[in-house]
C-alpha cells in the first residue's frame, strides 16, 4: 500500500508541477511593484514557478469560511464557497473570484498555468474535464502562494502597479552573455533603480527561451538597465560593462556559445551611441584587453522581456544552483571588490 501511495502523490506532483512557461511579466522600467516580502521558499513556487511537495499546506483539507488571497500582492483570488477537497493534496477551487486569476498555457501546450492577474505570482495549474465539481474545473494551488483571510475581517489593501516617474531617469540595454550574469551585476551599482532581462534585435517580436537557445531567431540575451544618470552615468555603465565581460570574443562569453551571446551595446538615441562609440575606442586604444574589441553597437529594436524565471535568477537560486555558485558567484564577488565605492550599502 506504501508504495501505491507514493506512485498516486508522484503522479500528481507531475500534474500539478510548474512548468517553464512563455508566460512574459507585464512588469516594465516604467513601473515599480513594493511587494511583500517573501521567503525563499514561497519565492521558490511563485517567482520561480516550482510547486510545494502534496499535503504539506494548512489550507488543503480546511473547511474555514473566508477569502484566499495572493501572498506576493494581496490581490483577493478565490472564497471559501469555490473551495472543494479534490484529494490531490493540494487546494482546489472550482471558480475564481472575477479578473483575479490569469490563465497562461505551458510552453509544451499540455496545461495551463494559473497566476495571480495583478502581480504574475505563480498560482498552479487549472484542470477542466476532470467532473469532480458542477463546474467541471479544478484551480489546483499552492497553499504557499496564498493566505488566508478570515470571513468578517477586513481584506489588506492590494499592492498596484506605480507609475516611475521617466524623466528623471534614462534607459540602458547591454547583450555581455548568460543575462543571469549580468543583471546581478548591475543591480547592485547605486543610482540603478531597475534590471530586467529580454531578448533583443531578432527576427520575432517575443521570442521564447527556447526559440532563443536553438539559435535561429536572431534575439540576443540583454539587461536592460533602468537608471539615475544624476548619480552614474551612462558613460559609467558603458565602461563597466566592458571590464564585466570579455568584449573580444565572437559570440561567446566563456563556455557559452551563439549569437544570443554575442557582445553589443544597444543604443536608445543618438547621444548614447556616440558615448558608446567613444568608450569602445578607448578601451580598444588601451591595454584592458590583449585583442581586439568585437563588441557592436547597435539601435535598440525588437526588446520583449524574457520569462519571470529568469528575472533575478542569481539572487533566487543561488542557494541550490550549480551554476550560480561555479560562475556567476565569483564574478559578484569580484565584482564587488572591484568598484565597492560604487556599490549600493
Amino acid at each position: 500500500m506504501k508504495t501505491i501511495y507514493y506512485l498516486i502523490c508522484l503522479f500528481f506532483v507531475v500534474a500539478c508541477n510548474a512548468q517553464t512557461s512563455t508566460h512574459k511579466s507585464s512588469k516594465s522600467p516604467q513601473t515599480e511593484m513594493k511587494f511583500n516580502v517573501l521567503t525563499e521558499a514561497e519565492q521558490r513556487v511563485i517567482l520561480n514557478k516550482g510547486t510545494e511537495y502534496p499535503g504539506t499546506s494548512e489550507f488543503t483539507d480546511s473547511e474555514a469560511n473566508g477569502t484566499y488571497i495572493c501572498k506576493q500582492c494581496n490581490q483577493p483570488l478565490y472564497t471559501s464557497a469555490t473551495k472543494f477537497n479534490s484529494h490531490c493534496g493540494w487546494p482546489s477551487f472550482d471558480d475564481e473570484i472575477a479578473g483575479a486569476v490569469t490563465r497562461v498555457r505551458d510552453a509544451d501546450g499540455r496545461r495551463t498555468e494559473i497566476v495571480c492577474s495583478n502581480c504574475q505570482g505563480h498560482l498552479g495549474h487549472v484542470f477542466e474535464g476532470e467532473m469532480m465539481t458542477p463546474k467541471n474545473t479544478r484551480h489546483c494551488v499552492n497553499g504557499i502562494s496564498m493566505n488566508f483571510v478570515e470571513g468578517g475581517e477586513a481584506l489588506p489593501a492590494v499592492i498596484k502597479n506605480e507609475p516611475l516617474d521617466m524623466s528623471k531617469l534614462d534607459t540602458a540595454t547591454f547583450g555581455a552573455g548568460c543575462f543571469w550574469c549580468v543583471d546581478v551585476l548591475f543591480q547592485k551599482l547605486k543610482g540603478v533603480h531597475h534590471v530586467e532581462n529580454g531578448y533583443a534585435a531578432g527576427k520575432l517580436k517575443n521570442p521564447t527561451y527556447k526559440m532563443v537557445c536553438e539559435g535561429n531567431t536572431g534575439s540576443v540575451e540583454v539587461a536592460q538597465i533602468v537608471f539615475d544618470p544624476s548619480i552614474i552615468t551612462y558613460e559609467k555603465l558603458v565602461d563597466i560593462l566592458f571590464h564585466v565581460h570579455d568584449p573580444t570574443t565572437l559570440n561567446q562569453q566563456g563556455g557559452d556559445h551563439g549569437t544570443q551571446y554575442r557582445s553589443v551595446i544597444f543604443y536608445h538615441n543618438d547621444e548614447q551611441k556616440a558615448i558608446a562609440s567613444e568608450v569602445l575606442k578607448h578601451i580598444d586604444a588601451s591595454n584592458l584587453w590583449s585583442n581586439p574589441v568585437v563588441t557592436a553597437i547597435e539601435p535598440i529594436r525588437n526588446y520583449s522581456t524574457a520569462e519571470q524565471y529568469h528575472q533575478d535568477y542569481y539572487n533566487l537560486n543561488k542557494e541550490t544552483n550549480g551554476y550560480c555558485n561555479a560562475v556567476i558567484g565569483p564574478k559578484v564577488v569580484k565584482f564587488q571588490l572591484k568598484y565597492k565605492d560604487l556599490i549600493k550599502e
